[in-house]
């Protein structure tokens, strides 16, 4: 250290180095760049700093262990943007990173779990790491062209819409595991192809005034039913089943203002078959998984169980 001419305390790089616990070369370069300017220079030309270029140092190192790029920190010391707005932009650039963290975290769990070959592993990063509206584009593309030019009921398209995935930002091993199995699930040309029958047929039954006016009701009628009967062991092709499938076709026509007939049960055999799809109930579990919504019991089964009673 020197006393300059006014009295003020001048310190060499090897004494900044000292206090700050910087290396000279960090300090150097850092002079070169104009970040921290000499106050003099020694007859021998050797860099001398005064208090101000010390304190000025002390922001930089700051502001560099925070992550603030250089040119950043340059306009902070001219005074061309102020501290608390470099600090707010740059905690929203870690919220950013910590959420990519905390997903990788999640993958690498899941990839853990699983035991993925190395090409579930690239899948599963790619996927993972789409954005929420990338996600959400790849469900909405999927329902777009299952329903593309047909008028089907707009509540159930309704429906579709409202569910998209919202991966959270620090997602459960499963909840990956969920949104990679659902991308690939709406991936699949023979699920698109099933769904998109499952539309057709719908739109055939409103252009004709066939369908059931309330279909909801029917498929819980037909869970509650069927499924009392499965718990009970009742086989689809026992005699016991005989009044099971009757109540419940029965159900159907009055719904559809139709009447017990051969021909009714060939229509609505053939509605159930284009309807049943176990991938269909799969494609809703995987949505609750990652959204985090309630898990609800199957009916696939009762359906299948009733499809199969039907045809015997």
């Amino acid at each position: 250290m020197v006393d300059g001419m006014d009295g003020d305390t001048l310190y060499t790089i090897g004494d900044l180095a000292r206090r700050t616990g910087l290396s000279v070369r960090t300090i150097r370069f850092y002079s070169d760049e104009g970040v921290v300017p000499p106050a003099c220079r020694t007859a021998a030309g050797y860099r001398l700093y005064d208090a101000a270029a010390v304190a000025r140092l002390d922001l930089v190192r700051t502001l560099r262990d925070l992550g603030i790029d250089l040119g950043t920190v340059r306009r902070v010391l001219d005074r061309e943007i102020g501290v608390g707005e470099v600090a707010a932009t740059h905690a929203e650039a870690m919220d950013v990173q910590i959420r990519t963290l905390r997903l990788r975290r999640a993958v690498l769990r899941a990839i853990a779990k699983r035991g993925s070959s190395p090409e579930e592993i690239e899948l599963m990063n790619k996927l993972a790491r789409l954005s929420d509206e990338e996600r959400r584009r790849i469900i909405t593309d999927f329902i777009d062209e299952s329903f593309a030019g047909l008028d089907v009921d707009p509540e159930f398209v309704a429906r579709m819409r409202s569910g998209l995935p919202e991966l959270p930002d620090d997602p459960e091993p499963e909840q990956v595991d969920a949104w990679v199995e659902l991308a690939e699930l709406v991936g699949d040309p023979d699920f698109r192809a099933s769904v998109r029958r499952m539309a057709e047929f719908q739109a055939a039954d409103r252009a004709r005034g066939t369908g059931p006016n309330d279909a909801h009701v029917l498929a819980e009628l037909t869970a509650e039913k069927v499924g009392a009967a499965i718990a009970d062991g009742i086989a689809p092709d026992s005699e016991a089943a005989r009044p099971i499938v009757d109540e419940l076709v029965a159900a159907y026509a009055a719904s559809s203002g139709s009447s017990d007939t051969a021909e009714f049960r060939r229509e609505l055999l053939e509605r159930l078959d284009v309807g049943t799809d176990v991938r269909a109930e799969r494609y809703w579990h995987l949505l609750a998984t990652i959204n985090g919504w309630p898990a609800q019991p199957p009916v696939t089964p009762m359906f299948e169980w009733f499809i199969d009673a039907l045809r015997r």
